[in-house]
């Protein structure tokens, strides 16, 4: 009697398990398919995004397209490993992890001034938080529109100092990267008016 309940139980136990890993959305360069994505049964993407936009003025189509070129809307992202000897697994270039690539200092200063201390970077609510905050720190300290992706990425990626050097202007790799960015960002705001 034991055996057959806890038969029955375990199939159970294991979709529940398997549901609460948030996958990636197969269509990224879908906006409307993305916000079909959950965080398990927890929080609802769009929502998160929503929130985000209210609080910081970045609008969702930025912050969408910022975390799509950082992770894929993988929780679990990490930069590649280096290889030592050409192909022994050895370190990885940052700290950088989860949906917002956020780098340790850096996530630890958004924990401190949002007050948002149980943050994780596998969380999408906090992932598409921590963006806007950054893009919204980034906007008031050197002048950028708010929903100027291409400017907001750029130093996004570069990190402040280096931005505010101008260091991105001889890397061609990165702007070509910031003009990608731009680009989802436009078009994820056209997509968003059909799925609203």
């Amino acid at each position: 009697m034991v055996a057959s309940r806890f038969s029955k139980i375990v199939p159970v136990l294991s979709l529940l398990a398997l549901s609460a890993c948030a996958t990636a959305p197969r269509h990224i360069n879908d906006i409307c398919a993305v916000f079909d994505q959950r965080d398990g049964w927890m929080d609802n993407w769009q929502a998160a995004a929503k929130r985000a936009e209210a609080k910081y003025g970045v609008p969702v189509h930025v912050l969408m397209a910022t975390v799509r070129k950082e992770s894929g809307f993988k929780a679990n992202a990490k930069p590649p490993r280096t290889t030592l000897l050409g192909f022994i697994p050895w370190k990885r270039p940052s700290s950088a992890t989860g949906f917002s690539q956020a780098l340790d200092g850096t996530w630890a200063q958004y924990k401190r001034e949002s007050g948002n201390f149980t943050a994780r970077r596998t969380s999408f609510a906090d992932a598409v938080d921590f963006v806007g905050w950054y893009h919204r720190k980034t906007a008031d300290t050197f002048g950028v529109a708010r929903n100027d992706t291409y400017n907001l990425y750029l130093a996004y990626y570069s990190g402040w100092t280096a931005y505010g050097r101008g260091s991105w202007k001889n890397n061609a790799g990165l702007q070509r990267y910031a003009r990608d960015t731009d680009e989802m960002a436009r078009r994820y705001e056209a997509q968003l008016r059909q799925c609203q």
